[in-house]
């Protein structure tokens, strides 16, 4: 995803851009389409890029082991200062291009913050049950046979309290 930045004039420049993953060399769990809606500020000596993508991943629940999809979205701010590439600074969202760069390519760093958009915890829906430990059903769909565990002695008060704060 190139954009022409030269010749442009002060003032804010939308952008849209929808293909394949495979154009962001992305690849499972990504699948079908993205797409990324840029809004570019450009000054007289900075440009500012404001990106957000989206596109639908296919995940395996962590809990319940089930398949779903979910889309993943990624939005990132970049400055850009047209200056002289030898005052380098160890900044993380600032990019310096030669005062006559005349495109912006922001594959990568799309490509880069929706693989950082990934979730660490994956799950179908934020109040799933999981699995039973002991026999494997999804509690989800009801609860299971298995014989209720033994609380231990020493927890019995903690359990006596809970009760009573659930029936206040």
């Amino acid at each position: 995803m190139k954009i022409k930045v030269s010749g442009l004039s002060n003032g804010t420049y939308n952008y849209d851009f929808n293909f394949g993953i495979k154009n962001l060399e992305l690849e499972e769990p990504f699948f079908g389409d993205y797409y990324t809606n840029v809004v570019l500020n450009k000054f007289d000596d900075q440009i500012i890029i404001e990106s957000s993508t989206s596109v639908d991943a296919n995940f395996i629940c962590d809990r319940c082991s089930k398949e779903f999809v979910r889309t993943v979205e990624s939005n990132y701010k970049m400055v850009y200062l047209l200056r002289d590439i030898s005052s380098k600074s160890e900044e993380v969202d600032v990019t310096y291009l030669p005062h006559d760069a005349d495109k912006i390519d922001i594959s990568q760093d799309v490509r880069d913050y929706l693989i950082l958009s990934i979730p660490m915890k994956k799950l179908c829906k934020e109040d799933c049950k999981g699995l039973c430990y002991k026999c494997g059903k999804d509690l989800n769909e009801g609860k299971c046979d298995c014989p209720g565990q033994e609380i231990d002695e020493r927890w019995k008060p903690l359990l006596e309290l809970k009760n009573k704060i659930n029936k206040n």
